[in-house]
Protein backbone atom coordinates (compact mmCIF):
# COMPACT_ATOMS: atom_id res chain seq x y z
CA UNK A 1 0.00 0.00 0.00
CA UNK A 2 1.20 3.31 -0.87
CA UNK A 3 2.04 6.22 2.18
CA UNK A 4 -0.25 8.35 3.03
CA UNK A 5 0.28 11.80 1.86
CA UNK A 6 0.92 14.56 4.92
CA UNK A 7 -1.93 16.02 6.05
CA UNK A 8 -2.87 19.80 5.17
CA UNK A 9 -4.12 20.48 8.89
CA UNK A 10 -3.25 18.57 12.07
CA UNK A 11 -6.25 16.48 13.50
CA UNK A 12 -7.18 16.47 16.93
CA UNK A 13 -6.71 12.95 17.88
CA UNK A 14 -3.07 14.05 17.31
CA UNK A 15 -2.09 15.07 21.08
CA UNK A 16 0.98 13.15 22.50
CA UNK A 17 4.63 12.33 20.79
CA UNK A 18 2.52 8.52 21.05
CA UNK A 19 0.24 9.62 18.60
CA UNK A 20 2.58 11.30 15.86
CA UNK A 21 4.79 7.80 15.95
CA UNK A 22 1.47 5.66 15.33
CA UNK A 23 0.19 7.92 12.50
CA UNK A 24 3.56 8.54 11.31
CA UNK A 25 3.92 4.81 10.08
CA UNK A 26 1.37 4.79 7.64
CA UNK A 27 3.28 8.27 5.54
CA UNK A 28 6.08 6.71 4.76
CA UNK A 29 7.66 3.60 2.94
CA UNK A 30 7.59 0.79 4.91
CA UNK A 31 11.51 -0.01 4.55
CA UNK A 32 11.89 3.77 5.28
CA UNK A 33 9.89 3.23 8.47
CA UNK A 34 11.54 0.23 9.54
CA UNK A 35 14.76 2.29 9.12
CA UNK A 36 14.04 5.11 10.87
CA UNK A 37 12.53 2.81 13.92
CA UNK A 38 15.41 0.59 13.97
CA UNK A 39 17.60 -0.37 17.06
CA UNK A 40 18.58 -2.88 19.37
CA UNK A 41 16.14 -4.05 21.15
CA UNK A 42 17.15 -4.01 24.46
CA UNK A 43 18.72 -0.68 24.27
CA UNK A 44 15.36 0.87 23.30
CA UNK A 45 13.63 -0.62 25.92
CA UNK A 46 16.33 0.81 27.99
CA UNK A 47 16.02 4.43 27.18
CA UNK A 48 12.20 4.44 27.56
CA UNK A 49 12.34 2.29 30.98
CA UNK A 50 15.09 4.75 33.04
CA UNK A 51 12.45 7.25 32.14
CA UNK A 52 9.36 5.20 33.16
CA UNK A 53 10.62 3.64 36.84
CA UNK A 54 11.35 7.37 37.95
CA UNK A 55 8.80 8.97 39.69
CA UNK A 56 7.98 12.82 39.52
CA UNK A 57 6.60 14.34 43.29
CA UNK A 58 4.01 17.25 43.42
CA UNK A 59 4.21 20.18 45.34
CA UNK A 60 1.18 22.33 45.94
CA UNK A 61 0.61 26.23 46.54
CA UNK A 62 4.25 27.32 44.92
CA UNK A 63 3.96 31.12 43.54
CA UNK A 64 4.38 30.91 39.99
CA UNK A 65 4.26 33.98 38.64
CA UNK A 66 7.43 34.98 36.82
CA UNK A 67 7.85 30.89 35.46
CA UNK A 68 9.50 30.72 32.14
CA UNK A 69 11.79 27.63 31.04
CA UNK A 70 14.52 29.84 29.38
CA UNK A 71 18.28 29.09 29.90
CA UNK A 72 21.64 30.44 28.54
CA UNK A 73 24.10 28.12 27.12
CA UNK A 74 27.53 29.25 25.51
CA UNK A 75 25.68 32.92 26.31
CA UNK A 76 23.12 32.04 23.75
CA UNK A 77 19.06 32.21 25.49
CA UNK A 78 17.14 28.63 24.50
CA UNK A 79 13.33 29.47 25.34
CA UNK A 80 13.24 25.70 26.44
CA UNK A 81 15.96 22.99 27.35
CA UNK A 82 14.99 21.10 23.86
CA UNK A 83 17.02 21.08 21.09
CA UNK A 84 15.99 18.87 17.75
CA UNK A 85 18.75 16.47 17.57
CA UNK A 86 20.96 15.37 14.61
CA UNK A 87 18.99 13.60 12.33
CA UNK A 88 19.98 12.50 8.74
CA UNK A 89 18.32 12.58 5.28
CA UNK A 90 14.71 14.62 6.60
CA UNK A 91 13.52 14.28 2.74
CA UNK A 92 13.18 10.43 3.39
CA UNK A 93 9.92 11.58 5.18
CA UNK A 94 8.98 15.15 3.44
CA UNK A 95 10.00 16.91 0.60
CA UNK A 96 11.38 19.81 2.11
CA UNK A 97 13.19 17.98 4.75
CA UNK A 98 15.52 19.62 7.41
CA UNK A 99 13.79 23.25 5.24
CA UNK A 100 10.47 22.21 7.21
CA UNK A 101 12.10 21.11 10.70
CA UNK A 102 13.92 24.24 10.86
CA UNK A 103 11.52 26.13 10.24
CA UNK A 104 9.39 24.24 12.92
CA UNK A 105 12.28 24.58 14.79
CA UNK A 106 12.33 28.84 14.42
CA UNK A 107 8.76 28.63 15.40
CA UNK A 108 8.28 26.86 18.76
CA UNK A 109 12.10 28.37 20.02
CA UNK A 110 13.68 25.19 20.20
CA UNK A 111 17.38 24.27 18.99
CA UNK A 112 18.05 22.59 16.09
CA UNK A 113 21.19 20.11 16.10
CA UNK A 114 21.81 19.82 11.79
CA UNK A 115 23.20 16.58 10.31
CA UNK A 116 26.52 15.99 8.45
CA UNK A 117 24.45 14.16 6.41
CA UNK A 118 21.27 16.42 5.58
CA UNK A 119 19.73 16.13 2.44
CA UNK A 120 19.42 19.72 2.05
CA UNK A 121 22.98 21.80 2.28
CA UNK A 122 24.12 23.29 5.42
CA UNK A 123 23.64 26.71 4.27
CA UNK A 124 20.00 26.55 3.04
CA UNK A 125 19.21 25.35 6.46
CA UNK A 126 20.57 28.03 8.17
CA UNK A 127 19.27 30.82 5.55
CA UNK A 128 15.81 29.27 6.07
CA UNK A 129 16.19 30.07 9.87
CA UNK A 130 16.77 33.19 9.41
CA UNK A 131 14.61 33.80 7.06
CA UNK A 132 11.54 32.12 9.36
CA UNK A 133 12.68 34.25 12.01
CA UNK A 134 12.69 37.61 10.00
CA UNK A 135 9.16 36.24 8.85
CA UNK A 136 7.47 35.57 12.04
CA UNK A 137 9.30 38.40 13.78
CA UNK A 138 10.94 36.08 16.42
CA UNK A 139 14.42 35.72 17.83
CA UNK A 140 16.50 32.97 15.79
CA UNK A 141 17.16 29.96 18.25
CA UNK A 142 20.47 28.61 18.30
CA UNK A 143 21.57 26.18 15.55
CA UNK A 144 24.24 23.97 16.38
CA UNK A 145 25.98 21.87 13.22
CA UNK A 146 26.56 17.75 14.03
CA UNK A 147 30.00 16.85 12.50
CA UNK A 148 30.88 13.65 11.41
CA UNK A 149 34.14 13.26 10.96
CA UNK A 150 35.67 12.27 7.37
CA UNK A 151 38.55 10.14 6.13
CA UNK A 152 40.27 13.06 4.99
CA UNK A 153 40.74 15.80 7.41
CA UNK A 154 40.80 18.73 4.83
CA UNK A 155 37.16 17.39 4.27
CA UNK A 156 36.22 17.95 7.57
CA UNK A 157 37.73 21.41 8.37
CA UNK A 158 35.98 22.45 5.39
CA UNK A 159 32.20 21.41 6.83
CA UNK A 160 33.30 23.31 10.12
CA UNK A 161 34.59 26.38 8.28
CA UNK A 162 31.42 26.26 5.86
CA UNK A 163 29.30 26.15 9.08
CA UNK A 164 31.00 28.91 11.00
CA UNK A 165 30.48 30.66 8.12
CA UNK A 166 26.65 29.85 7.43
CA UNK A 167 26.21 31.25 11.38
CA UNK A 168 25.97 27.50 13.27
CA UNK A 169 26.73 28.63 16.85
CA UNK A 170 28.21 25.27 17.80
CA UNK A 171 30.01 22.11 16.45
CA UNK A 172 28.66 18.82 17.61
CA UNK A 173 31.33 15.69 17.15
CA UNK A 174 29.75 12.63 16.96
CA UNK A 175 32.03 9.78 18.31
CA UNK A 176 29.81 6.64 18.80
CA UNK A 177 28.62 5.88 15.15
CA UNK A 178 31.69 5.57 12.96
CA UNK A 179 31.05 2.10 13.40
CA UNK A 180 27.47 0.03 13.18
CA UNK A 181 25.54 -1.64 10.52
CA UNK A 182 23.40 -0.39 8.18
CA UNK A 183 21.54 -2.32 5.44
CA UNK A 184 19.18 0.84 4.46
CA UNK A 185 19.83 2.64 0.69
CA UNK A 186 18.90 5.32 -0.04
CA UNK A 187 15.98 6.47 -2.31
CA UNK A 188 16.44 8.26 -5.65
CA UNK A 189 16.30 12.14 -4.80
CA UNK A 190 17.57 11.82 -1.38
CA UNK A 191 21.65 12.14 -0.47
CA UNK A 192 24.09 13.48 1.45
CA UNK A 193 23.87 17.11 0.39
CA UNK A 194 27.00 18.25 2.10
CA UNK A 195 29.06 15.82 0.90
CA UNK A 196 30.30 14.83 -2.48
CA UNK A 197 29.30 10.97 -3.96
CA UNK A 198 31.31 8.13 -2.49
CA UNK A 199 31.92 10.42 0.57
CA UNK A 200 30.20 7.47 3.21
CA UNK A 201 32.43 4.40 4.21
CA UNK A 202 30.93 0.96 4.23
CA UNK A 203 32.41 -2.35 4.60
CA UNK A 204 30.32 -5.61 3.81
CA UNK A 205 31.84 -8.39 4.97
CA UNK A 206 31.74 -12.32 3.16
CA UNK A 207 32.57 -15.38 4.36
CA UNK A 208 36.33 -15.79 4.93
CA UNK A 209 37.34 -11.94 4.24
CA UNK A 210 37.98 -9.57 6.73
CA UNK A 211 34.63 -8.25 8.87
CA UNK A 212 35.56 -5.33 10.91
CA UNK A 213 39.05 -5.18 12.00
CA UNK A 214 41.82 -4.36 9.31
CA UNK A 215 39.32 -2.70 6.82
CA UNK A 216 39.63 1.10 6.23
CA UNK A 217 36.37 1.31 8.21
CA UNK A 218 37.63 0.60 11.56
CA UNK A 219 40.88 1.36 10.77
CA UNK A 220 39.57 5.36 10.16
CA UNK A 221 37.53 5.40 13.20
CA UNK A 222 38.22 8.79 14.80
CA UNK A 223 40.46 8.87 18.31
CA UNK A 224 41.20 11.38 20.78
CA UNK A 225 43.94 12.55 18.47
CA UNK A 226 40.71 13.62 16.09
CA UNK A 227 39.09 15.75 19.01
CA UNK A 228 42.25 17.26 19.96
CA UNK A 229 42.64 18.59 16.18
CA UNK A 230 38.88 19.19 15.88
CA UNK A 231 39.28 21.41 18.56
CA UNK A 232 42.37 23.78 17.38
CA UNK A 233 40.33 23.82 13.62
CA UNK A 234 37.39 26.20 15.70
CA UNK A 235 35.95 28.75 17.75
CA UNK A 236 33.14 27.58 18.15
CA UNK A 237 32.29 25.38 21.00
CA UNK A 238 33.33 21.67 20.20
CA UNK A 239 30.30 19.62 21.77
CA UNK A 240 30.73 15.56 21.91
CA UNK A 241 27.61 13.54 21.16
CA UNK A 242 27.52 9.57 22.31
CA UNK A 243 29.36 9.01 25.44
CA UNK A 244 28.66 6.76 28.26
CA UNK A 245 31.07 6.15 29.94
CA UNK A 246 32.55 8.45 32.92
CA UNK A 247 36.37 7.98 32.50
CA UNK A 248 35.54 9.10 28.42
CA UNK A 249 34.10 12.34 30.18
CA UNK A 250 36.63 13.02 32.12
CA UNK A 251 39.11 12.57 28.51
CA UNK A 252 36.54 14.51 26.83
CA UNK A 253 36.87 17.58 29.31
CA UNK A 254 40.41 17.32 28.98
CA UNK A 255 40.36 17.40 25.12
CA UNK A 256 38.46 20.65 25.70
CA UNK A 257 35.17 19.89 25.25
CA UNK A 258 32.76 22.50 25.95
CA UNK A 259 29.50 20.18 26.27
CA UNK A 260 28.85 16.79 26.12
CA UNK A 261 25.39 14.95 24.62
CA UNK A 262 25.03 11.98 26.80
CA UNK A 263 23.54 9.36 24.45
CA UNK A 264 23.22 5.72 22.92
CA UNK A 265 22.58 6.37 19.61
CA UNK A 266 19.28 6.42 19.88
CA UNK A 267 19.58 2.58 20.43
CA UNK A 268 21.15 2.28 17.40
CA UNK A 269 24.60 1.19 17.70
CA UNK A 270 25.60 -0.83 20.67
CA UNK A 271 23.14 -3.88 22.08
CA UNK A 272 23.17 -3.91 26.09
CA UNK A 273 24.29 -0.35 25.92
CA UNK A 274 22.70 1.75 28.94
CA UNK A 275 20.44 4.40 29.05
CA UNK A 276 21.58 8.14 29.24
CA UNK A 277 19.94 8.67 32.29
CA UNK A 278 21.34 5.63 34.09
CA UNK A 279 25.02 6.70 33.51
CA UNK A 280 23.99 10.65 34.08
CA UNK A 281 25.25 10.67 38.05
CA UNK A 282 28.61 9.11 36.97
CA UNK A 283 29.15 11.66 34.07
CA UNK A 284 28.07 14.57 36.00
CA UNK A 285 30.68 13.41 38.60
CA UNK A 286 33.11 13.39 36.33
CA UNK A 287 32.66 16.40 34.02
CA UNK A 288 32.70 18.66 36.54
CA UNK A 289 31.35 22.22 35.44
CA UNK A 290 30.75 20.87 31.69
CA UNK A 291 27.06 20.93 31.05
CA UNK A 292 26.01 17.61 29.97
CA UNK A 293 22.65 17.34 27.70
CA UNK A 294 21.09 14.06 27.08
CA UNK A 295 19.46 12.39 24.16
CA UNK A 296 17.49 9.09 23.82
CA UNK A 297 14.16 8.13 24.61
CA UNK A 298 12.73 11.67 25.81
CA UNK A 299 8.84 11.76 24.73
CA UNK A 300 6.92 13.46 26.76
CA UNK A 301 6.98 16.82 29.20
CA UNK A 302 7.61 15.29 32.35
CA UNK A 303 10.89 12.83 31.03
CA UNK A 304 12.53 16.25 30.09
CA UNK A 305 11.77 17.15 33.69
CA UNK A 306 13.18 13.90 34.88
CA UNK A 307 16.46 14.34 33.02
CA UNK A 308 16.99 17.78 34.42
CA UNK A 309 16.25 16.79 38.43
CA UNK A 310 19.13 14.48 37.73
CA UNK A 311 21.43 17.10 36.69
CA UNK A 312 21.14 17.46 32.59
CA UNK A 313 21.38 20.84 31.28
CA UNK A 314 19.19 19.78 28.45
CA UNK A 315 17.43 17.03 25.97
CA UNK A 316 17.48 16.11 23.04
CA UNK A 317 14.40 14.59 20.39
CA UNK A 318 15.56 12.69 17.50
CA UNK A 319 12.93 10.31 15.58
CA UNK A 320 9.94 12.78 16.61
CA UNK A 321 10.69 15.73 14.68
CA UNK A 322 10.91 12.78 11.65
CA UNK A 323 7.51 11.36 13.16
CA UNK A 324 5.85 14.75 12.96
CA UNK A 325 7.47 16.03 9.90
CA UNK A 326 6.36 12.59 8.05
CA UNK A 327 2.43 13.29 8.97
CA UNK A 328 1.89 17.04 8.64
CA UNK A 329 5.53 18.59 7.53
CA UNK A 330 6.73 22.01 9.01
CA UNK A 331 3.38 21.95 10.90
CA UNK A 332 3.66 18.66 12.46
CA UNK A 333 7.53 19.03 13.25
CA UNK A 334 6.09 22.27 15.23
CA UNK A 335 3.47 20.58 16.54
CA UNK A 336 5.93 18.25 18.12
CA UNK A 337 8.01 21.00 19.58
CA UNK A 338 4.70 22.39 20.94
CA UNK A 339 3.56 19.55 22.83
CA UNK A 340 7.12 18.80 24.91
CA UNK A 341 6.95 22.42 25.64
CA UNK A 342 3.29 22.63 26.86
CA UNK A 343 4.31 19.51 28.85
CA UNK A 344 6.89 20.61 30.19
CA UNK A 345 5.33 23.51 31.62
CA UNK A 346 2.16 21.67 33.10
CA UNK A 347 5.22 19.23 35.15
CA UNK A 348 7.00 22.20 36.25
CA UNK A 349 3.67 23.82 37.54
CA UNK A 350 2.78 20.91 39.19
CA UNK A 351 5.82 20.09 40.61
CA UNK A 352 6.01 23.56 42.31
CA UNK A 353 8.97 24.56 40.02
CA UNK A 354 8.49 28.16 38.05
CA UNK A 355 12.02 28.12 36.40
CA UNK A 356 14.69 25.22 35.31
CA UNK A 357 16.76 26.15 38.23
CA UNK A 358 14.38 24.67 40.62
CA UNK A 359 14.18 21.53 39.26
CA UNK A 360 16.49 18.79 41.15
CA UNK A 361 16.40 15.83 43.01
CA UNK A 362 13.64 16.75 45.27
CA UNK A 363 11.61 16.50 42.55
CA UNK A 364 11.65 12.83 42.31
CA UNK A 365 10.28 10.45 44.59
CA UNK A 366 13.24 8.81 46.69
CA UNK A 367 13.54 5.41 45.11
CA UNK A 368 13.54 3.74 48.68
CA UNK A 369 9.81 4.95 49.15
Amino acid sequence: MSPLPPLTAIPPDLQTLADYERRAEHHVPAATWAHIQAGSAQTLARNRAAFERLALLPRMLTDLRGGHTRLTLFGLEHQAPILFAPVAYHRLVHPEGELACVRASVAMGVGMVASTLSSVPLEAIAAAARDAARALGVALPPLWFQLYLQEDRAVSAELVARAQAAGYEAIVLTVDASVKTSGFALPPGVTAANLRAGADRRQTSVPGSRILFGTPLADGAPTWADVAWLRAQTRLPVILKGLLAADDARIAVSHGADAIIVSNHGGRTLDGAPSALDVLPAMLAAAGAVPLLVDGGVRTGPDIVKALALGATAVLVGRPQLHGLAVAGMAGAAHVAHILRAELELAMAQLGCPTLDRIGPACLLPRSS
